[in-house]
């Protein structure tokens, strides 16, 4: 890995921790989500709303390859 690449894991480590902060209660969900639902068939829904009233909406349905990725990304500890 050269200094470049540290840098940027340094920054990206930096930034999760400052969203977290930010978001406390959003961390607890997402490992709540992780022990109970990740299994397959869930659906993940997301929406987002634009300060503008813009409204976005999306779902899928885990596969078990998704599953895989998302215990892959756990184990990165982020």
């Amino acid at each position: 890995m050269n200094l470049n690449q540290i840098a940027m894991l340094q920054k990206f480590k930096s930034s999760i921790d400052q969203f977290r902060s930010n978001h406390p209660k959003f961390p607890m969900f997402v490992q709540a989500v992780a022990q109970d639902a990740l299994v397959e068939g869930t659906i993940i829904e997301i929406a987002v709303t634009s300060p503008e009233g813009k409204h976005y909406s999306s779902n899928i349905k885990l596969k078990e390859e998704d599953i895989e990725l998302m215990k892959m990304i756990q184990q990165m500890n982020v």
